[in-house]
């Protein structure tokens, strides 16, 4: 009895702090070709054909990731899919084969880009599993979270701009936070998209796409 009770302190005594401060923490941009600010009845109609696209913005606020420190940079996943990302929360999507561009701040240095690489891989598995392209690049990413105010730029590559969801947005009156972001992110909040486009190499065509009830502006930790 008494070693049973010495191994299961040993244990708890090895178990990780449920409230350990995490590893990496900073700001998350999403917008996607797709409105997940919207009406059941607009959401199921195009399901499967529309939101094949999305655009995804990292910046780090504090910490690293594999020891290395990471504060100040940023990084995006662009994405297209063969079908539709977007997932109601109960049935799951089935985009099929997804390609992915991932853009690394060009003030990162070589051990940040692996850590930086690392990170929106093991972040963001499901869409980096096909990575057809790496590109360093200027990067500029502001956020308000209050506002909603996001503004994301890697140079000609890539760009989200978004502003807060106001009454004028509204077209059915039956809008509702459809679907899910792509990553486990914190304090969601839907936003309309001003911008957002993709004008890089790597997924077999460019896009740019204004005025849509299409982005999400949140926080991440890890």
């Amino acid at each position: 009895m008494r070693s049973a009770l010495l191994a299961a302190v040993a244990l708890i005594g090895a178990a990780p702090l449920a409230n350990a401060a995490p590893q990496i923490r900073g700001h998350y941009v999403e917008a996607r070709s797709c409105d997940v600010y919207t009406g059941p009845c607009f959401a199921n109609a195009e399901m499967g054909l529309a939101g094949r696209e999305a655009v995804m913005a990292w910046k780090v606020e504090q910490g690293g990731w594999n020891g290395v420190d990471l504060k100040g940079l940023s990084v995006a996943v662009v994405v297209k899919a063969e079908r539709g990302l977007g997932t109601d929360g109960v049935f799951p999507a089935e985009p099929g084969k997804i390609d992915s561009v991932v853009l690394v701040d060009d003030t990162a240095t070589s051990e940040q880009e692996s850590a930086l690489l690392s990170f929106v891989k093991n972040t963001a598995a499901k869409y980096t599993e096909n990575v057809t392209n790496v590109v360093k690049t200027p990067i500029e990413f502001d956020v308000d979270h209050y506002t909603c105010v996001a503004k994301f730029s890697a140079k000609d590559a890539a760009s989200i701009e978004t502003r807060k969801l106001d009454g004028h947005d509204c077209v059915c009156s039956n809008e509702m936070v459809y679907y899910k972001p792509l990553n486990e992110s914190q304090s969601v909040k839907p936003a309309y998209t001003l911008v957002q486009s993709f004008q890089g190499k790597g997924l077999d065509g460019t896009w740019k796409l204004n005025s849509t009830r299409s982005a999400f502006v949140a926080t991440f930790r890890n």
